[in-house]
């Protein structure tokens, strides 16, 4: 007979589709136990996604039949209504929370995030900023607010104030350059008490910036703040094209509507003859976005006056309104804020 052991290793190997974390993990898996010559495995598949319940459930199958384990798999009723359940709102009271996630790192991911926000500040909007990226968060220096500390009210921290947006960070609250060394399920809840503990008021936008990659704090946010929509940060060669269209599906997946791409770093505008240069080659995964009908939100350019100002605290909206790259930023801007505009489908 198989030990419990041997069956917890199978179904670890179950992955949900199109994500890098297993039915374990993810919590789908409620008991395993043994009763009368076989395997009795209770699944609560949360997901209204069909097609992936189907698939997971039919791997666990086929896996343990492999492996020449009896087993019986009882499903909960929990998954046919599970939008009823899994999604709750820390942050509620706000109009629009958008997520700046990029698949993959040293994308410009955060830079994209602060002067997004920036740029819906500068439309008029009540705009807040949350440094959702736990491990290493760099919205603090990006905007001039190292040595800045939020003030509590009650039981919620209020957050700081720069360049006309609100703004929260672990950031604020940890001293000096330590790393923040957190598996996965801390993480997760040092970000729920971000999206909790802090009195934001009534916004119009709140902009989060995801960490890289697809793993526990995407899923987190996509089940503690109800986004309204994702907008995914990449640059135009095909190794960081093929991480964004696994963002794409990963979004889709945890029923995020994805509103489109940022192609950042996209060319060179010389300073002396204005003519643009594409410094990275142009992929053939354009044409596989195309497919999934994302639409390009903004084109930002490499400019030298973003990393500068980044460094400085200084973020090209701020420091350089009337350049072509804060042009581009309050391009993105707009478009953001007209898709946000459109009615949502109902989860």
């Amino acid at each position: 007979m198989a030990h419990a052991e041997r069956v917890w290793e199978l179904l670890r190997q179950v992955q949900f589709p199109g994500l890098d974390r297993n039915v374990v993990d993810l919590g789908y898996v409620t008991e395993v136990g043994f009763e009368e010559d076989q395997w009795i495995i209770r699944l609560d598949l949360k997901t209204s996604d069909s097609g992936a319940a189907t698939t997971m459930e039919r791997e666990i199958h086929e896996r343990l039949e492999g492996a020449g384990i009896p087993h019986r798999l009882l499903l909960s009723p929990a998954a046919a209504t599970h939008a009823a359940h899994q999604t709750e709102d820390l942050v509620p009271g706000i109009k629009h929370k958008v997520v700046v996630a990029s698949a993959k790192g040293g994308v410009g991911k955060s830079t994209v995030a602060v002067n997004l926000a920036l740029a819906l500040a500068q439309s008029g909007a009540r705009t807040g900023l949350l440094d959702a990226d736990v491990y290493g968060p760099s919205i603090p220096v990006m905007l001039g607010a190292t040595d800045r500390r939020p003030l509590s009210r009650g039981n919620k921290l209020i957050p700081i104030e720069a360049h006309g947006i609100l703004a929260m960070s672990l950031g604020f609250l940890v001293e000096g350059l330590d790393p923040i060394i957190w598996r996965g399920p801390l993480a997760s809840r040092a970000l729920e008490q971000l999206l909790s503990d802090v009195e934001w008021g009534p916004l119009d936008y709140l902009v989060l910036d995801l960490p890289p990659g697809t793993g526990d704090i995407q899923i987190s946010v996509a089940q503690k703040s109800n986004p309204s929509g994702a907008v995914i940060v990449t640059t135009p060669q095909d190794v960081a094209l093929t991480d964004a269209i696994r963002g794409v599906h990963m979004f889709r997946k945890v029923e995020v509507p994805v509103l489109g791409l940022v192609e950042n770093m996209s060319y060179f505008k010389c300073p002396h003859c204005h003519k643009p240069t594409e410094v990275f080659p142009r992929g053939a995964l354009r044409l596989e976005v195309e497919r999934l009908e994302v639409p390009i939100l903004a084109r930002i350019p490499i400019d030298p006056a973003i990393a500068v100002g980044g460094d400085a605290g200084q973020p090209i909206l701020s420091a350089s309104p009337n350049s072509a790259t804060a042009t581009a930023f309050r391009h993105l801007g707009e478009q953001v804020a007209r898709r946000l505009a459109r009615p949502r489908p109902p989860r």
